[in-house]
């Protein structure tokens, strides 16, 4: 398991460095390119809370990202009726064109990679990889490791 765990991070440090490097001609970094796909694929008004829940970020993290899209102009701050200090942003109309054009360069880079595995290989990547983040959410108190 231990192995497993060091190749996880090894490949999300090299991911990370990896879309730096693919985003960079979009303006963006990894990070920024995260948040901003995560607001598109909610398909709704989200809040920095959903969106540090859905990616497993810290809430800090996603949003000093927030704030530098706001700046850039894709993204959009609104109020929330819900809770006044937790606003909803979605994309803008320069956000939703520039996520358009990564995720079309995104694509094309996915079709091609994805060409060397199989489809029971990525759909058991996907099962374990979700599995292990499902058993490695933030503890309870009081909770053990026989789960």
């Amino acid at each position: 398991m231990s192995e497993a765990v060091v190749a996880i991070f090894r490949a999300n440090g090299r991911m990370l460095e990896w879309g730096d490097a693919f985003t960079a001609p979009f303006g963006l970094t990894s990070a920024r390119w995260q948040i901003l796909g995560s607001i598109a694929l909610s398909g709704q008004k989200v809040t920095a809370p959903q969106i540090a829940e859905q990616m497993g970020l810290s809430r800090q993290g996603v949003q000093k990202q927030l704030n530098l899209l706001v700046d850039d102009g894709l993204i959009e701050k609104l109020d929330n009726p819900a809770h006044r200090r937790s606003p909803h942003y979605h994309l803008t109309p320069q956000g939703e064109a520039l996520f358009q054009q990564v995720n079309t360069a995104w694509e094309s880079h996915a079709k091609v990679t994805g060409q060397h595995f199989s489809k029971s290989e990525l759909e058991t990547t996907l099962r374990v990889l979700s599995e292990l983040a499902n058993r490695h959410t933030q503890p309870s108190q009081g909770e053990n490791d026989e789960a």
